[in-house]
């Protein structure tokens, strides 16, 4: 056995050790740092070949290891951009340079410019949304992701292209003869009416005044006309006649046994709304009872011109742009990534991960879909460190470093008396 040996394999010992006492102090600075993953050293013998009657030491080596699959709890605050996942995945963020890499850190606040970005300083990926809600992903890459931005000072307006209104026409009524309202002039009858609320291409408010005139009963079914204005060209104080014809017109078939739409009725009615969009307006939960006329149900979309007041997001990951009229527009889709094997990611600075050779590349999709975990809104991941064990763990290396000194301490009087033996 070579003195030397000794004193070397105590060197070992201590550089072990001196790794491990390295992590146990990140561990111990981080516990407290959001989405942080704690890291840890293992330790494998190095052997050296021994001859039958002499044993040669080799060594220990150390290897840092991160425990990034293992979750932190979740503390949960009243912000709305915080945001942490329950269960598998990462959020996309990028430095400012274009490199993406994935963290757990979910604390977003928004920069100057409207950016949302963490406490790292990096910032928050998303797919943008479309008019037509449409998203641009891309399954095996970041192609199609920008920073995520919530200053948007203009104006938005939304026009309608959806609507609902479902009424009770009343039974009892009598039929109408003679002139009725789809046909618009001054001695127009009809048997109710109504009016809805609809916006245009620019956001102006088009109000639609609907007729419904009953035109046929045979006691087992009778038949009502519905008729569409535009209310802007009414005559003078409201009412017919309209400086144009309707808008459009249907005929709905109830069915005389139980107030319903017959099955071959029309459940709805085409409105080109001036200005705005094509709208079917659906009509399917119309009934015919022996009651009042009666609007049970009404809903349109859109919106008029408004500016956003604040942002928010929903557990799938949508970010809402929330307007001062209580309109809502989905701004962007925030991603959720993957890989194989997630504790072999390599850690940069700020609690960042980016892709290496053992971990397996990246899988970009959508909260709660193939795997990927749910996002938890107003929380936040804290670190997973213990810090009972990390300072059971400072002891024990703390000890074992001593002991390895030693070792080498030893080997170093043992050279000290070959030497002077030699006096």
């Amino acid at each position: 056995m070579s003195l030397f040996g000794v004193m070397r394999t105590g060197v070992s010992g201590m550089n072990a050790q001196s790794s491990k006492l390295g992590t146990v102090a990140d561990n111990i600075a981080n516990s407290s740092t959001v989405g942080y993953k704690r890291a840890a050293s293992e330790f494998s013998s190095q052997v050296l070949s021994n001859g039958s009657g002499s044993y040669n030491s080799g060594g220990v080596k150390a290897k840092t290891v991160y425990a990034i699959s293992e979750k932190g709890s979740f503390s949960y605050t009243t912000s709305g951009l915080d945001l942490a996942i329950d269960g598998a995945g990462f959020f996309l963020v990028d430095n400012g340079d274009g490199n993406i890499g994935m963290t757990r850190a979910g604390a977003f606040v928004v920069d100057s410019s409207g950016y949302l970005i963490n406490t790292a300083g990096y910032y928050l990926q998303g797919y943008p949304i479309d008019a037509s809600g449409n998203i641009a992903s891309v399954a095996n890459g970041t192609a199609g992701l920008e920073r995520v931005n919530v200053s948007q000072s203009q104006l938005e307006a939304t026009a309608t292209d959806q609507g609902l209104i479902w009424a009770n026409v009343p039974a009892k009524a009598s039929v109408v003869t003679g002139d009725t309202a789809g046909m618009n002039t001054a001695a127009s009858t009809y048997t109710s009416k109504t009016s809805i609320t609809t916006y245009d291409n620019l956001g102006g408010e088009v109000t639609l005044d609907i007729y419904y005139t009953k035109v046929a009963d045979t006691g087992t079914a009778s038949d009502w006309e519905v008729a569409v204005y535009d209310a802007s060209e009414a005559a003078t104080g409201g009412g017919f006649p309209y400086t144009a014809g309707p808008l459009s017109t249907t005929t709905l078939t109830f069915d005389g046994t139980n107030g319903k739409l017959a099955a071959a009725s029309p459940t709805s009615v085409t409105v080109g709304i001036p200005g705005g969009a094509t709208v079917d307006l659906d009509l399917s939960g119309m009934t015919s009872l022996k009651e009042d006329f009666i609007v049970t149900e009404v809903a349109t979309n859109g919106n008029p011109p408004s500016a956003m007041e604040s942002v928010e997001f929903d557990k799938d990951g949508v970010l809402y742009g929330v307007y001062a009229n209580g309109a809502r527009k989905a701004l962007y889709k925030i991603p959720v990534a993957n890989v194989a094997s997630p504790d072999q990611l390599t850690p940069i600075s700020g609690n960042v991960y980016q892709t290496s050779l053992n971990s397996g590349d990246m899988i970009v999709g959508f909260a709660g879909e193939g795997g990927m975990g749910i996002i938890e809104v107003g929380a936040r991941e804290d670190s997973n460190v213990d810090l009972a064990s990390e300072l059971t763990s400072m002891i024990e290396s703390q000890r074992t470093y001593t002991a390895n000194s030693k070792v080498f301490q030893a080997g170093s009087e043992l050279l000290e008396t070959l030497v002077n033996m030699a006096r």
